[in-house]
Protein backbone atom coordinates (compact mmCIF):
# COMPACT_ATOMS: atom_id res chain seq x y z
CA UNK A 1 0.00 0.00 0.00
CA UNK A 2 1.15 3.49 -1.11
CA UNK A 3 1.84 5.94 1.21
CA UNK A 4 -0.74 8.23 -0.56
CA UNK A 5 -3.19 5.37 -0.23
CA UNK A 6 -2.13 4.79 3.65
CA UNK A 7 -2.86 8.65 4.63
CA UNK A 8 -6.30 8.27 2.82
CA UNK A 9 -8.01 5.53 4.32
CA UNK A 10 -6.09 6.94 7.71
CA UNK A 11 -8.47 10.31 7.25
CA UNK A 12 -11.53 8.35 6.23
CA UNK A 13 -11.44 6.05 9.56
CA UNK A 14 -10.53 9.60 11.22
CA UNK A 15 -13.53 11.53 9.78
CA UNK A 16 -15.88 8.44 10.30
CA UNK A 17 -14.74 8.45 13.72
CA UNK A 18 -15.30 12.13 14.38
CA UNK A 19 -19.04 11.56 12.51
CA UNK A 20 -19.86 8.79 15.06
CA UNK A 21 -18.76 11.23 18.48
CA UNK A 22 -20.35 13.97 16.74
CA UNK A 23 -23.65 11.78 16.48
CA UNK A 24 -23.87 10.74 19.97
CA UNK A 25 -23.65 14.12 21.27
CA UNK A 26 -26.24 15.40 18.88
CA UNK A 27 -28.42 12.67 20.47
CA UNK A 28 -27.69 13.52 24.25
CA UNK A 29 -28.39 16.97 23.47
CA UNK A 30 -31.58 16.07 21.96
CA UNK A 31 -32.38 14.08 24.70
CA UNK A 32 -31.66 16.85 27.39
CA UNK A 33 -33.33 19.28 24.88
CA UNK A 34 -36.61 17.31 25.03
CA UNK A 35 -36.72 16.57 28.67
CA UNK A 36 -35.44 20.38 29.20
CA UNK A 37 -38.26 21.98 27.10
CA UNK A 38 -41.28 19.47 28.89
CA UNK A 39 -40.23 19.86 32.24
CA UNK A 40 -40.27 23.61 31.46
CA UNK A 41 -43.83 23.44 30.59
CA UNK A 42 -44.88 21.35 33.51
CA UNK A 43 -43.40 23.38 36.28
CA UNK A 44 -45.17 26.56 34.41
CA UNK A 45 -48.03 24.68 36.13
CA UNK A 46 -46.67 23.05 39.46
CA UNK A 47 -44.52 24.73 41.38
CA UNK A 48 -41.22 23.23 41.83
CA UNK A 49 -41.42 23.29 45.70
CA UNK A 50 -44.74 21.36 45.66
CA UNK A 51 -42.89 18.96 42.94
CA UNK A 52 -39.47 18.43 45.38
CA UNK A 53 -41.51 19.08 48.63
CA UNK A 54 -44.69 17.42 48.24
CA UNK A 55 -45.46 13.80 49.84
CA UNK A 56 -48.38 12.92 47.47
CA UNK A 57 -48.12 11.75 44.67
CA UNK A 58 -51.45 11.17 42.49
CA UNK A 59 -51.14 13.03 39.14
CA UNK A 60 -53.18 10.36 37.46
CA UNK A 61 -56.27 10.55 39.99
CA UNK A 62 -59.29 13.41 39.79
CA UNK A 63 -57.52 14.90 42.64
CA UNK A 64 -53.85 15.47 41.09
CA UNK A 65 -51.22 15.79 43.67
CA UNK A 66 -47.33 16.43 42.38
CA UNK A 67 -45.07 15.55 45.71
CA UNK A 68 -42.36 13.60 44.21
CA UNK A 69 -41.89 12.40 47.69
CA UNK A 70 -42.92 9.15 47.24
CA UNK A 71 -41.27 8.20 43.82
CA UNK A 72 -37.88 8.73 45.27
CA UNK A 73 -37.88 7.23 48.57
CA UNK A 74 -39.39 3.95 46.73
CA UNK A 75 -35.79 4.55 44.35
CA UNK A 76 -33.70 5.08 47.12
CA UNK A 77 -35.42 2.02 49.27
CA UNK A 78 -35.34 -0.05 46.63
CA UNK A 79 -31.40 1.01 45.20
CA UNK A 80 -30.31 0.64 49.03
CA UNK A 81 -31.38 -2.99 49.09
CA UNK A 82 -29.65 -3.73 46.18
CA UNK A 83 -26.40 -2.12 47.35
CA UNK A 84 -26.39 -3.70 50.89
CA UNK A 85 -26.28 -6.68 49.02
CA UNK A 86 -24.32 -6.10 46.01
CA UNK A 87 -21.29 -3.99 47.63
CA UNK A 88 -19.95 -6.45 50.51
CA UNK A 89 -20.71 -9.41 48.28
CA UNK A 90 -19.02 -7.62 45.02
CA UNK A 91 -16.09 -6.29 47.46
CA UNK A 92 -15.59 -9.72 48.92
CA UNK A 93 -15.67 -11.45 45.43
CA UNK A 94 -12.88 -8.87 44.27
CA UNK A 95 -10.60 -9.61 47.20
CA UNK A 96 -10.80 -12.81 46.35
CA UNK A 97 -10.07 -12.86 42.83
CA UNK A 98 -7.22 -10.28 43.08
CA UNK A 99 -5.35 -11.45 46.25
CA UNK A 100 -5.78 -14.81 46.45
CA UNK A 101 -7.58 -17.21 43.79
CA UNK A 102 -5.30 -19.04 41.57
CA UNK A 103 -4.87 -18.06 37.95
CA UNK A 104 -7.08 -20.76 36.57
CA UNK A 105 -10.20 -20.13 38.97
CA UNK A 106 -10.04 -16.22 38.08
CA UNK A 107 -10.58 -16.80 34.87
CA UNK A 108 -12.77 -19.58 35.02
CA UNK A 109 -15.22 -17.34 38.16
CA UNK A 110 -14.82 -13.79 36.61
CA UNK A 111 -16.49 -15.04 32.96
CA UNK A 112 -19.52 -16.98 35.34
CA UNK A 113 -19.69 -13.67 37.20
CA UNK A 114 -20.16 -11.37 33.99
CA UNK A 115 -22.83 -13.56 32.81
CA UNK A 116 -24.83 -12.59 35.09
CA UNK A 117 -24.63 -9.23 33.94
CA UNK A 118 -25.56 -10.40 30.52
CA UNK A 119 -29.17 -11.93 31.45
CA UNK A 120 -31.76 -9.39 30.67
CA UNK A 121 -33.09 -7.12 32.95
CA UNK A 122 -36.98 -8.81 32.51
CA UNK A 123 -35.62 -12.19 33.20
CA UNK A 124 -34.48 -10.48 36.38
CA UNK A 125 -38.04 -9.37 37.38
CA UNK A 126 -39.85 -12.52 36.53
CA UNK A 127 -37.74 -14.54 38.68
CA UNK A 128 -38.14 -11.88 41.52
CA UNK A 129 -41.83 -11.72 41.15
CA UNK A 130 -42.16 -15.43 40.69
CA UNK A 131 -39.71 -17.01 42.63
CA UNK A 132 -37.85 -14.86 45.04
CA UNK A 133 -41.17 -13.68 46.73
CA UNK A 134 -42.75 -16.82 47.69
CA UNK A 135 -39.57 -18.08 48.63
CA UNK A 136 -39.42 -14.80 50.92
CA UNK A 137 -43.19 -15.20 52.20
CA UNK A 138 -42.75 -18.45 53.33
CA UNK A 139 -40.09 -16.71 56.11
CA UNK A 140 -42.06 -13.55 55.88
CA UNK A 141 -45.80 -14.10 56.41
CA UNK A 142 -46.73 -10.40 55.82
CA UNK A 143 -44.82 -9.77 52.84
CA UNK A 144 -47.10 -8.51 50.00
CA UNK A 145 -46.68 -10.23 46.51
CA UNK A 146 -45.71 -6.43 45.80
CA UNK A 147 -43.05 -5.06 47.73
CA UNK A 148 -39.35 -3.20 47.69
CA UNK A 149 -37.77 -6.65 49.15
CA UNK A 150 -37.64 -8.63 46.30
CA UNK A 151 -36.65 -6.48 43.71
CA UNK A 152 -33.82 -4.99 45.87
CA UNK A 153 -32.16 -8.20 46.57
CA UNK A 154 -32.24 -9.85 43.05
CA UNK A 155 -31.05 -6.22 41.70
CA UNK A 156 -28.25 -6.68 43.86
CA UNK A 157 -27.19 -10.01 42.49
CA UNK A 158 -27.73 -8.12 39.15
CA UNK A 159 -25.27 -5.33 39.69
CA UNK A 160 -22.69 -7.40 41.76
CA UNK A 161 -20.62 -8.64 39.10
CA UNK A 162 -20.47 -4.66 38.24
CA UNK A 163 -18.95 -3.96 41.84
CA UNK A 164 -16.57 -7.29 41.89
CA UNK A 165 -15.24 -6.37 38.11
CA UNK A 166 -14.50 -2.79 38.79
CA UNK A 167 -13.41 -3.16 42.23
CA UNK A 168 -10.89 -6.04 41.14
CA UNK A 169 -9.39 -3.42 38.97
CA UNK A 170 -8.78 -1.16 41.51
CA UNK A 171 -7.32 -3.78 43.74
CA UNK A 172 -5.39 -5.45 41.36
CA UNK A 173 -4.04 -1.67 40.35
CA UNK A 174 -2.20 -1.04 43.64
CA UNK A 175 1.83 -1.65 42.80
CA UNK A 176 3.07 -4.81 44.45
CA UNK A 177 5.57 -2.43 46.19
CA UNK A 178 2.54 -1.95 48.86
CA UNK A 179 2.29 -5.78 49.50
CA UNK A 180 5.87 -6.37 49.54
CA UNK A 181 6.74 -3.41 51.32
CA UNK A 182 3.68 -4.81 54.33
CA UNK A 183 5.48 -8.10 53.98
CA UNK A 184 8.85 -7.29 55.07
CA UNK A 185 7.37 -5.73 57.86
CA UNK A 186 6.35 -8.90 59.13
CA UNK A 187 2.36 -8.76 58.19
CA UNK A 188 0.37 -11.58 56.72
CA UNK A 189 -1.57 -11.48 53.47
CA UNK A 190 -4.95 -10.74 55.18
CA UNK A 191 -3.33 -7.94 56.87
CA UNK A 192 -1.84 -6.68 53.80
CA UNK A 193 -5.31 -6.90 52.60
CA UNK A 194 -7.17 -5.17 54.94
CA UNK A 195 -4.38 -2.84 55.87
CA UNK A 196 -2.71 -1.86 52.89
CA UNK A 197 -4.28 -2.64 49.72
CA UNK A 198 -7.84 -1.81 50.33
CA UNK A 199 -6.67 2.14 52.05
CA UNK A 200 -5.07 2.21 48.50
CA UNK A 201 -7.92 0.87 46.43
CA UNK A 202 -10.25 3.04 48.34
CA UNK A 203 -10.61 5.73 45.63
CA UNK A 204 -11.72 3.29 43.12
CA UNK A 205 -13.55 1.13 45.53
CA UNK A 206 -15.62 4.13 45.86
CA UNK A 207 -16.38 5.28 42.17
CA UNK A 208 -17.58 1.22 41.76
CA UNK A 209 -20.11 1.64 44.52
CA UNK A 210 -21.32 4.66 42.87
CA UNK A 211 -21.55 3.21 39.42
CA UNK A 212 -23.66 0.79 40.83
CA UNK A 213 -25.36 2.69 42.66
CA UNK A 214 -25.91 4.72 39.46
CA UNK A 215 -27.34 1.79 37.88
CA UNK A 216 -29.61 0.61 40.20
CA UNK A 217 -31.21 3.67 40.55
CA UNK A 218 -31.71 3.91 36.89
CA UNK A 219 -32.73 -0.30 36.42
CA UNK A 220 -36.86 -0.18 35.26
CA UNK A 221 -37.98 -3.68 34.20
CA UNK A 222 -37.09 -5.41 37.60
CA UNK A 223 -38.66 -2.91 40.09
CA UNK A 224 -41.86 -2.48 36.94
CA UNK A 225 -42.55 -5.83 37.40
CA UNK A 226 -41.87 -6.88 41.42
CA UNK A 227 -41.86 -3.53 42.78
CA UNK A 228 -45.42 -2.45 42.17
CA UNK A 229 -47.15 0.66 41.52
CA UNK A 230 -48.30 2.40 44.70
CA UNK A 231 -46.47 5.60 45.58
CA UNK A 232 -45.86 5.86 49.05
CA UNK A 233 -43.16 7.67 51.13
CA UNK A 234 -42.03 4.43 53.50
CA UNK A 235 -38.89 2.91 54.33
CA UNK A 236 -41.05 -0.55 54.73
CA UNK A 237 -39.66 -3.07 52.35
CA UNK A 238 -42.80 -5.18 52.85
CA UNK A 239 -45.07 -3.41 51.36
CA UNK A 240 -45.68 -2.03 47.12
CA UNK A 241 -43.81 0.96 46.58
CA UNK A 242 -43.13 2.58 42.70
CA UNK A 243 -39.78 4.11 41.74
CA UNK A 244 -39.05 7.07 39.51
CA UNK A 245 -38.73 4.67 36.47
CA UNK A 246 -41.34 2.48 36.84
CA UNK A 247 -43.93 5.60 36.85
CA UNK A 248 -42.32 6.27 33.55
CA UNK A 249 -43.03 3.23 32.01
CA UNK A 250 -46.53 2.98 33.60
CA UNK A 251 -47.89 6.69 31.88
CA UNK A 252 -45.81 5.35 28.70
CA UNK A 253 -47.95 2.64 27.99
CA UNK A 254 -50.27 5.22 26.62
CA UNK A 255 -53.46 5.78 28.90
CA UNK A 256 -52.89 8.85 29.87
CA UNK A 257 -53.21 11.44 26.40
CA UNK A 258 -50.16 13.22 25.46
CA UNK A 259 -49.69 16.62 26.14
CA UNK A 260 -51.23 16.52 29.44
CA UNK A 261 -49.91 17.79 32.35
CA UNK A 262 -50.10 14.47 34.02
CA UNK A 263 -48.24 13.27 30.92
CA UNK A 264 -45.41 15.79 31.30
CA UNK A 265 -44.79 14.51 35.04
CA UNK A 266 -42.89 11.78 33.38
CA UNK A 267 -40.37 14.25 31.80
CA UNK A 268 -40.43 15.76 35.12
CA UNK A 269 -39.61 12.77 36.95
CA UNK A 270 -37.29 11.83 34.15
CA UNK A 271 -35.06 14.85 34.34
CA UNK A 272 -34.97 14.52 38.24
CA UNK A 273 -33.70 11.03 37.28
CA UNK A 274 -31.10 12.26 34.72
CA UNK A 275 -29.68 14.92 37.20
CA UNK A 276 -29.26 12.02 39.82
CA UNK A 277 -27.98 9.44 37.86
CA UNK A 278 -25.61 12.66 36.21
CA UNK A 279 -23.78 13.53 39.71
CA UNK A 280 -23.22 10.02 40.61
CA UNK A 281 -21.61 9.41 37.52
CA UNK A 282 -19.63 12.61 38.42
CA UNK A 283 -18.93 11.71 41.49
CA UNK A 284 -17.56 8.35 39.81
CA UNK A 285 -15.58 9.66 37.35
CA UNK A 286 -13.54 12.22 39.72
CA UNK A 287 -13.05 9.24 42.02
CA UNK A 288 -11.49 7.33 39.33
CA UNK A 289 -9.34 9.92 38.31
CA UNK A 290 -8.32 10.56 42.06
CA UNK A 291 -7.02 6.80 42.21
CA UNK A 292 -5.18 7.34 38.95
CA UNK A 293 -3.62 10.01 40.22
CA UNK A 294 -2.36 8.22 43.02
CA UNK A 295 -0.38 5.88 41.02
CA UNK A 296 0.37 7.55 38.18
Amino acid sequence: MSPTRRVRIESLIEWMLRACAGVSVLVTVGILSVLAVETVRFFRDVSPFEFLGGRVWTPLFFQQSFGVLPLVAGTLLVAGIALTVAVPAGLLTAIYLSEYAPERVRRIVKPVLEVLAGVPTVVYGYFALLFVTPLLQQVIPTLSGFNALSPGLVMGIMILPMVSSLSEDALRGVPSGLREAGYALGASKMQTTLRVVLPAAFSGISAAGIVAASRAIGETMIVSIAAGQQPRLTANPLVPVETMTAYIVQVSLGDTPAGTLAYRTIFAVGMLLFLSTLLLNVMSHWLRERFREGYS
